[in-house]
């Protein structure tokens, strides 16, 4: 994929501010769009954003709090009314089904298009081009789910001048080659795709962990994410609050992070007592220092991982032999 992207729609916890509308998070791969939970007016923000409606491709939803749900009819209620016809996947916990027709039922609406609700617990719960999402249970005051989406392996760097130097002709076999399947030339002799393509190189790895306790379990979803984003509702000095109402601390935020060995920590989720997050940001600097504060509309786009240089096999390796 050349453009990841994340664009963030709500930003903050329990109800709306002046400056925060409630949780959703958009990933936008290529064009396609991942929508991560769905707090009212989280439409109103796609419509402030550049994303499209049409370019959702599926929903995320982590717990059944409103904060993070009632724009979800809504917005369903909007695909319809312009014109989708392409099936809409919307995952999430056990009761999200009963919700989503409970309200479709009651307020009559019937969107022409296909709404699949998958009732999904730990583990891989979308594989699509390209990427898959690994849904982990979290720890909240009712069943929580945190998601990673993690993009395919990378093809590695495929070596030219190499390949030409073995004797393998340009055209379908280059192509061949990258891919991973060896060829055999006229004069008999079979080039592995070792001996002439760099190892793939990890895909980027999007981890979002809200409403929660600090838990291994976020920690051992976000392992080695490029982006962390992670619930930090209170400050330090607000630890007992927080631990009494299922939610983290930017510390906490900032632990699992390091614990996950993660590249980088975005916070979310931040109480509407905060108009300033400053002081947040801070505190979790003090333990990973690569941390930063979410606000709407804000977009963060993620590089492509380096190339890795091709390095030729030993030579008394089949594939260094070129045999």
């Amino acid at each position: 994929m050349n453009d990841v992207r994340i664009t963030f729609l709500g930003t903050s916890a329990g109800t709306p501010s002046r400056e925060r509308n409630l949780a959703a998070v958009a990933v936008t791969m290529d064009g396609r769009t991942l929508l991560f939970d769905c707090g009212e007016g989280t439409q109103q923000q796609i419509i402030r954003s550049p994303l499209r409606f049409g370019a959702i491709e599926s929903i995320f939803i982590t717990h059944l709090h409103g904060d993070h749900l009632y724009g979800l009819p809504g917005l369903v209620a909007t695909m319809g009314m312009h014109s989708r016809t392409a099936p809409l996947d919307v995952y999430g916990p056990p009761g999200l089904r009963a919700y989503f027709e409970a309200v479709r039922r009651t307020s009559q609406f019937n969107p022409a298009f296909a709404v699949d609700i998958c009732e999904v617990g730990e583990g891989e719960v979308r594989r699509a081009g390209g990427y898959r999402v690994v849904a982990a249970r979290l720890e909240h005051s009712i069943e929580c789910l945190g998601f990673c989406v993690v993009e395919d392996d990378l093809p590695g760097t495929f070596d030219v001048h190499r390949a030409r130097a073995l004797g393998v002709p340009e055209g379908p076999l280059f192509g061949q080659l990258v891919r991973g399947t060896a060829v055999t030339l006229p004069d008999g002799r079979v080039i592995d795709p070792a001996s002439v393509v760099a190892p793939p190189r990890p895909g980027r790895r999007i981890a979002y962990c809200t409403d929660t306790r600090p838990t291994p379990a976020a920690a051992t979803l976000a392992r080695d994410a490029d982006v962390l984003i992670h619930e930090a509702t209170y400050a330090s000095d607000l630890a007992a609050e927080a631990e009494e109402r299922f939610h983290s601390t930017a510390t906490e935020a900032a632990q699992i992070a390091a614990a996950a060995n993660a590249h980088s920590l975005i916070l979310t989720h931040f109480s509407p007592r905060y108009r300033d997050v400053t002081p947040l940001v801070a505190e979790a600097r003090s333990v990973f220092a690569n941390t930063t504060a979410a606000s709407d509309l804000l977009v963060v786009r993620l590089p492509t991982p380096p190339a890795r240089p091709y390095t030729p096999p030993p030579r008394n390796s089949p594939a260094g032999r070129g045999s």
